[in-house]
């Protein structure tokens, strides 16, 4: 799957959907992704530029689309299904330095491309179709390497195993009141110039192509005119499986390998999804308190979860992005932004800007009795905010912003990961150094999240550098706090909530991460429900 003319036309939502599809027909998919880019991991980049950071169970750092493919399939990512340039030279040369390739000069062809292979071909075997995303736009000069690989990868697997499809844009020229073909016509010239050949071309507009303009694009662009697939804008996400569908993309993927047999399709799961998201009966809102809220998809897994808990509730979940960062400490302020909101969820961040914004905003939740959810980073400053205000700990901070005199909020050095112990200090590499990946907690019987989750231990995937201290557990629960949630050994608190409170859970990792819109999330599921509870109320 590659694309051309822009980036950001859809290319990872297109894959899940086409992954869904096969899977509705009975088949077995994998997805994963080559990006460009010379970072070794998304773990180091702004949300601003790359978006969401995913986390697999087995602590990847890794692109936001692996996000979607989990959602569409429901198969569980792995470190192995997201690869970039970056990672690409780094086991080269580290082979080079270990004399792996027997004194030859280290070459973009063959070397970098075969490795390139090598990651997509790993994956062969082990389902029926692997489909694998090109990140990045034809033309771009960081992906030529990706373009000669998969080139090669073509011809190596023959018109029976291999298929090329290419997404494009169809801008819409209003003075001219038509849509534009010429710039897909130049991307499939830039791609056929690296020497692939699209069979099937999905050509993205926000209206109706109409049939001359598919014939004329089929045309020139030398591809069957019933390859020549509309990629329109969506109601939902979760209704482009079934748009595809309806513009026969499952049916020519198929035609395409000579695959005639095909399983029947069964497409109600989706079209119930659908069908629940078009027609709720009622509707929430939930406050998003942080500092990322000018790039929406800085929360893309959380913003998909809590429509999952909408999803399942039959409701409509709407969002309200409020900016911690610029609340001045005016009580009106706080009032003005979450007077109306039914939820409100403080997520995952790092750094000291828009932390004293988001204290206040668990303050008010608190008080008022307002649904609250703190994930990650909201945990920690629920933490700092009952210290501060129920414990008396005026001082009570993160070592994260500084030296403090109460660290409620400290760095981790050391944790049990399996049968070994992971150290750290403040001294190490930024990348990959932090408590990544699924670990097991145990939850309190009798608490408000061990009914949730119907069970007893849990497993959830972390991406956090800083823990609550559990020095301060006797203080805390005296305020009020039940450490409802712990890992095996006991040393670090995982799940806090507050007893006398309609809804009020802090969770130290990632529960987005594992919701979908076929099984969302218990904790997303029972969040909403509290909304939906104090909207009624309202």
């Amino acid at each position: 799957m590659t694309g051309g003319v822009v980036s950001s036309l859809g290319k990872g939502l297109a894959s899940a959907a086409l992954g869904a599809l096969l899977q509705a027909r009975g088949y077995s998919v994998r997805l994963c992704k080559l990006d460009p880019y010379l970072n070794v991991d998304p773990g180091t980049m702004s949300p601003f530029q790359h978006g969401e950071v995913y986390v697999t169970d087995d602590g990847a750092e890794a692109d936001l689309d692996l996000g979607h493919y989990e959602r569409f399939t429901g198969r569980p990512a792995v470190k192995s299904d997201n690869t970039t340039t970056g990672r690409i030279y780094l086991s080269v040369l580290q082979k080079e330095r270990r004399g792996d390739y027997l004194g030859a000069t280290i070459q973009v062809i063959p070397h970098i491309t075969d490795e390139i292979k090598s990651f997509v071909m790993d994956k062969d075997g082990t389902a029926d179709f692997v489909i694998c995303e090109i990140g990045g736009t034809v033309g771009d000069i960081e992906s030529l390497p990706f373009m000669e690989a998969i080139r090669q990868l073509g011809n190596e697997l023959g018109r029976e195993r291999g298929l090329f499809i290419h997404m494009t844009l169809l801008p819409y020229i209003p003075t001219a009141g038509e849509l534009k073909t010429k710039p897909t016509q130049h991307s499939v010239k830039e791609l056929m110039g690296a020497g692939i050949r699209p069979r099937l071309l999905l050509c993205r507009a926000d209206r109706e192509i109409e049939e001359d303009e598919l014939r004329k694009i089929a045309l020139f662009c030398n591809i069957d005119e019933e390859k020549v697939i509309p990629a329109l804008d969506a109601f939902s996400i979760y209704d482009v499986p079934l748009a595809y569908h309806a513009e026969g993309l499952d049916d020519q993927v198929l035609d395409s390998f000579g695959i005639t047999d095909a399983p029947e399709l069964d497409l109600s799961t989706w079209k119930e999804i659908v069908h629940r998201i078009k027609e709720p009966e009622g509707e929430v809102t939930i406050a998003i308190v942080g500092k990322y809220t000018n790039l929406t998809d800085s929360y893309k897994s959380l913003n998909e979860a809590l429509t999952h808990g909408g999803i399942a509730n039959h409701v409509k979940v709407k969002l309200k992005f409020v900016d911690s960062s610029e609340f001045d400490g005016h009580e009106d302020d706080i009032v003005d932004a979450l007077k109306n909101v039914h939820g409100i969820l403080v997520p995952g961040g790092f750094g000291e800007r828009g932390a004293e914004g988001k204290i206040k905003a668990v303050q008010y939740a608190r008080e008022n009795n307002i649904p609250y959810f703190g994930i990650c980073f909201g945990l920690q400053m629920a933490i700092i905010e009952a210290a501060r205000n129920l414990c008396g700990l005026k001082n009570a901070n993160s070592s994260e912003f500084g030296e403090c005199e109460e660290s409620i909020v400290g760095l981790m050095t050391e944790w049990v990961k399996g049968n070994s112990k992971e150290e750290r200090s403040d001294s190490d590499d930024l990348g990959g150094t932090m408590r990544l990946g699924a670990y097991p907690a145990t939850l309190v019987k009798g608490s408000k999240v061990a009914e949730i989750y119907g069970a007893d231990e849990i497993s959830e995937r972390h991406r956090h550098r800083y823990e609550v201290n559990i020095n301060y557990k006797d203080q805390l629960e005296k305020a009020g706090f039940k450490f409802s949630g712990l890992s095996p050994d006991g040393r670090l608190p995982e799940i806090c909530e507050r007893e006398d409170h309609p809804w009020f859970i802090g969770v130290q990792y990632h529960p987005e991460l594992k919701s979908k819109p076929f099984d969302p999330h218990p904790l997303f599921v029972s969040f909403v429900e509290a909304a939906v509870q104090k909207s009624r109320l309202v």
